[in-house]
């Protein structure tokens, strides 16, 4: 493996580790029947859209400065829609009506909707090992879900479940339809221009929702879940997803998705809510196969010198 692929996969598994955390700490900070002092998810939206636009701005102010072409900003406007405006905040309002589970289940259709649409906007082949680690990979995490599925107050909605949807497609159409644009700049430079058309239009949407939070009412660990949410499941994660997507094919980059259940069910067992047992360790073989596989399937670019 070449430095290259190293960065991304590296990148790409501090990603999803800090996003498998992010479901159930967030359940934590959102405003619900069993956390009536959480904030509501519009609320938390524009926290994360502010805090990471203004973190990446910081740490922009100390690199050198990179011009961005007015097509390509125009380009990083309609990608800040799809990778971070719908895809969040949707995510954070049906995450607020609905449960973990359902939420962690419907995140496993992105690699599948990624490798289809990778299809038609990068021309990308959808060969007999990039769908089958797919399938083994989607296979691992549901199986992965439904053993680890239990608790109480834990309730589905359809307009819930309805939003996480809307979210995870517009997600994969974010990882294929932008790619070529997110490569040709520094994660630094794409992230502060797309984070900025996010947080105007979080502030512009849901002030209201803003306005309204009792900030002195917060506890201390409410405070702690939303400075998790804004440092490290938004600005930490999106640095790294661009790296990702520099040196990894769209395919690769989503089904580290999968990757993340199984991080969220460590953390329960860590914790003690949960056991270790022949159904999740088979589940998380699964999972890591189907990663190897999508990995070392075969690129256009390959395919096409092979032919030659």
């Amino acid at each position: 493996m070449d430095i290259g692929k190293f960065k991304g996969h590296a990148a790409l598994w501090v990603a999803n580790i800090v996003w498998g955390l992010n479901a159930p700490i967030c359940k934590g900070v959102l405003v619900s029947g069993q956390n009536p002092g959480g904030v509501s998810p519009f609320a938390l939206s524009v926290f994360r859209m502010v805090g990471a636009c203004l973190l990446f701005w910081t740490v922009s102010a100390f690199l050198p400065r990179e011009r961005v072409a007015p097509r390509d900003v125009l380009m990083l406007l309609f990608a800040s829609v799809f990778g971070i405006q719908l895809n969040q905040m949707l995510f954070l309002w049906g995450l607020s009506l609905t449960s973990p589970i359902d939420s962690s289940i419907i995140a496993t259709i992105v690699p599948v909707l990624t490798m289809i649409l990778a299809m038609f906007f990068l021309r990308e082949p959808i060969t007999w090992l990039k769908s089958g680690g797919v399938a083994l990979g989607c296979f691992g995490a549901l199986l992965l879900i439904y053993v680890s599925q239990h608790g109480a107050g834990q309730t589905s909605s359809v307009v819930g479940d309805f939003l996480c949807i809307v979210s995870a497609v517009s997600y994969a159409v974010y990882l294929t339809a932008f790619r070529n644009t997110i490569v040709r700049y520094s994660p630094v430079t794409t992230m502060k221009w797309m984070f900025l058309f996010a947080a105007a239009v979080s502030v512009a949407i849901y002030f209201r929702p803003l306005s309204e939070v009792d900030y002195a009412a917060l506890s201390p660990r409410t405070w702690g879940g939303i400075g998790y949410v804004v440092v490290c499941s938004t600005f930490l994660s999106y640095f790294m997803v661009p790296i990702g997507q520099r040196y990894l094919r769209p395919t690769v980059v989503s089904i580290y998705n999968y990757v993340q259940p199984v991080v969220a069910v460590a953390f329960t067992i860590a914790v003690g809510l949960d056991s270790f047992g022949f159904s999740k360790a088979a589940a998380a073989l699964c999972v890591f196969a189907g990663v190897w596989c999508v990995t070392r399937s075969k690129s256009r670019a390959q395919l096409d010198a092979e032919r030659q």
